[in-house]
């Protein structure tokens, strides 16, 4: 049921509340007293409030969602809604002893929607008096509700035992680990109608926390799967639109033209433009696009867009392929890709399908979030104790043998001796690939162009897309290129692998058809 009371109470609220930053925060005489100009709610904010504390299970009369993803670029005025959001929670929403909490990754992070809270009180004598607040350092109180708010500045591990009524999160995507989510996740379970408030910008890391949220919104958006209690709002501009266009640029921010101005948009723009460093800032702080990383290889919606759900590798049995391995044996993943091809509408297609192996004291214990979650599901292959084991690896090869045609067998030497001599007296084609610029350059280009032409398949694996994301293109002054990870904990292991496959496949084609994709690119 929608209560249209409480939709117009927290949004008459956040309305009687008083500016604090920028040109609508300067105060003006009135009777011999400066008053500070009350927030004007957009429609785009009235629109969150509402949904957010206006439905309600008709059953209990407590509110649907609790949990609530908004993901919009800076200077969207979304802090200023979230410290509303605090306050209401803090005095106004009836819970005795609420508990209201703002956090971050550093101290500083999360003061900002507590230390705008309060500034938004000290400014409004009628609030304080209203509710009985008292204005610490540190906290915001209500002594006579036994409630308090305070900003969190503390590793998740030591801050069990909170009972949260409100938790915001501030900048999520900047969480590199999900100690502090979890916390405050599992801090609500003791109230009825808690709420879990998230707001951030988008970002690189593709295997923390945040992207875990963003993609349960938008699997919820487009009717995977129901959540009735989750709330989630993504602001950006439409896959195809070209993001140096003004005209689409409203599409991201919906205080554009309001506080997102735009000869300040030109200017970023620009300066993107002109500076291949900037690009990706832009990308993600402007225009709420996630990147791949801060120096960019994969357009990573090509790459989204050639995903196919569908594609299974038992279609492919009986096939030709080219089976490829990356080893590692402690903290990197040790990744096989299997390639192969069919000809459609006369052009050669790939489909690419991969394996990846770590071992279970590296998942329990690896600074990757999703590991657990990837091992649980399986695409991630566990093997027992600290060392990954290879005859693992090993037994998978040779199941792909007897399955599928492999006509080579690439592998990179490193940690590879004793499998490459063991699968060749097993009479695989194992054939020895570096990591080498020579071995590289031509396959990630080409790779890049089969991904822009849609000549590249792949059955949407998180963990390979993951890889992806994390490859960063360095280039020498031969316009060669070679992929790199900028952080130890971002592997790239799957796509050393794939280009592997790619390098051996560039053998087996035409050289027409490898000269016409990188024209085209």
């Amino acid at each position: 049921m929608f209560d249209e009371r409480a939709a117009n109470r927290v949004c008459q609220f956040q309305q009687l509340l008083p500016h604090i930053k920028g040109e609508w925060a300067r105060p003006v005489l009135v009777g011999g007293q400066m008053v500070y100009p009350k927030i004007m709610l957009e429609d785009w904010q009235c629109f969150i409030l509402c949904v957010v504390f206006g439905w309600k299970i008709s059953d209990t009369g407590k509110r649907r969602f609790k949990r609530v993803y908004i993901e919009v670029p800076r200077k969207n005025a979304k802090s200023t809604l979230s410290s509303g959001v605090a306050n209401y929670m803090l005095t106004a929403d009836d819970e005795p002893g609420a508990e209201v909490y703002s956090a971050a990754t550093t101290g500083e992070q999360a003061r900002i929607v507590f230390n705008d809270a309060a500034m938004m009180a000290q400014r409004e004598p009628s609030f304080i008096s209203r509710f009985g607040v008292d204005i610490g350092k540190h906290s915001i109180s209500v002594p006579h509700t036994a409630s308090v708010f305070r900003p969190l500045n503390a590793e998740g591990s030591t801050l069990d035992g909170l009972n949260i009524h409100c938790g915001i999160i501030d900048e999520l995507h900047a969480h590199k680990k999900r100690d502090l989510y979890d916390v405050l996740d599992s801090g609500t379970g003791a109230r009825s109608q808690p709420i879990l408030w998230m707001i951030t910008t988008a970002g690189s890391d593709r295997s923390g926390i945040c992207y875990e949220q963003r993609i349960h919104v938008t699997k919820i958006l487009d009717g995977v799967f129901s959540d009735d209690s989750f709330f989630g709002i993504i602001y950006t501009i439409d896959e195809g639109d070209d993001w140096a266009d003004p005209t689409v640029w409203a599409k991201a921010n919906p205080n554009y033209g309001i506080s997102v101005m735009p000869d300040d948009m030109e200017d970023a723009c620009r300066k993107a433009l002109s500076m291949a460093s900037a690009q990706n800032g832009f990308l993600t702080k402007r225009l709420n696009i996630w990147v791949n990383a801060d120096s960019a290889w994969m357009d990573m919606r090509a790459w989204d867009a050639c995903a196919d759900p569908a594609l299974r590798i038992v279609q492919f049995e009986g096939e030709e392929c080219i089976v490829s391995h990356d080893l590692a044996s402690k903290v990197d993943i040790a990744s096989k890709m299997r390639l192969f091809w069919r000809d459609v509408g006369g052009e050669r297609h790939y489909y690419a399908f991969g394996r990846n192996y770590l071992n279970e004291d590296a998942i329990e214990n690896g600074t990757n979030s999703q590991y657990s979650g990837w091992a649980r599901r399986g695409i991630l292959t566990s093997t027992p104790g600290n060392v990954t084991d290879f005859s693992v690896i090993e037994e998978d090869l040779l199941d792909d043998a007897a399955r599928f045609t492999i006509i080579e067998a690439p592998y990179d030497p490193f940690q590879a001796t004793q499998f490459s001599q063991r699968m060749v007296a097993a009479g695989l084609p194992m054939i020895e690939v570096g990591s080498t610029v020579k071995n590289f350059s031509e396959p990630m280009k080409w790779l890049e162009a089969l991904v822009l032409q849609k000549r590249f398949h792949h059955d949407g694996d998180p963990l390979l897309t993951w890889m992806v994301s994390n490859t960063v293109c360095h280039r020498d002054a031969k316009e060669n290129i070679f992929p790199r990870k900028e952080r130890e904990e971002n592997k790239i292991d799957g796509v050393v692998a794939l280009l592997m496959c790619l390098n051996r496949a560039i053998n087996k084609q035409d050289d027409n058809d490898i000269t016409q994709g990188f024209v085209e690119l």
